[in-house]
């Protein structure tokens, strides 16, 4: 069933931008799976291990500054971690719940260690960080955000990161980000630009 989104983001469909020199972008946790995982290709459509690292690079070229949120390596690593199971449990033909296999896998957990921290060494080579201390008023903001738009705790932390830090441009594959006003929203998700097209709030730079 297609997602009915209430837009509030402007949104640049990525395929048609170039990004421009000091510009800055906080850059989603799925975009990082994308660019820096080395297996990324295995559980992913193949547009976004394409055309998501390609519009990083680009940026980076000209100049942009992009920025990560350090509660990213969080959800990177979760990530990571799953697809890594999954890749196993097929290539043994078993299935090992998330626990019995980061427990009683030595040599994948190993594995799992490595490839978290080859991603998210590309992506402390490449990017800067805003971070967020969570404490009270960071909770009691992100809860308040929580009750108008329809997020997960971990956008909503990393909204608050780019709130406090006056970041206006996110990339990401995530349509969630789509219903926060005041922001741009620079994506390749098809719902989420066919919808902004047919409410007015697609933008062509």
């Amino acid at each position: 069933m297609p997602i009915n989104y209430n837009i509030q983001a402007k949104i640049v469909d990525l395929r048609s931008d170039t990004p421009k020199k000091d510009e800055i972008f906080l850059v989603d946790t799925n975009v990082w799976y994308w660019f820096a995982y080395t297996k990324a290709s295995m559980s992913s459509l193949p547009y976004q291990t394409r055309n998501y690292p390609s519009y990083l690079n680009k940026a980076r070229l000209i100049g942009s500054l992009l920025l990560y949120c350090g509660l990213s390596l969080a959800e990177l690593a979760h990530n990571i971690e799953r697809s890594e199971r999954e890749i196993f449990n097929l290539t043994s033909n078993r299935s090992l719940t998330a626990k019995e296999y980061r427990h009683n896998q030595p040599t994948e957990r190993a594995n799992v260690v490595d490839e978290v921290k080859i991603a998210w060494n590309i992506v402390t080579s490449i990017a800067v960080s805003t971070d967020i201390t969570i404490d009270e008023t960071t909770t009691g903001a992100s809860l308040t955000r929580l009750q108008t738009q329809p997020l997960d705790g971990y956008d909503l932390l990393i909204l608050e990161a780019m709130r406090r830090a006056n970041i206006k441009q996110v990339i990401t594959d995530d349509g969630d980000y789509v219903t926060v006003p005041s922001i741009t929203v620079f994506t390749e998700n098809q719902n989420v630009i066919q919808q902004a097209n047919a409410q007015g709030k697609l933008k062509v730079r």
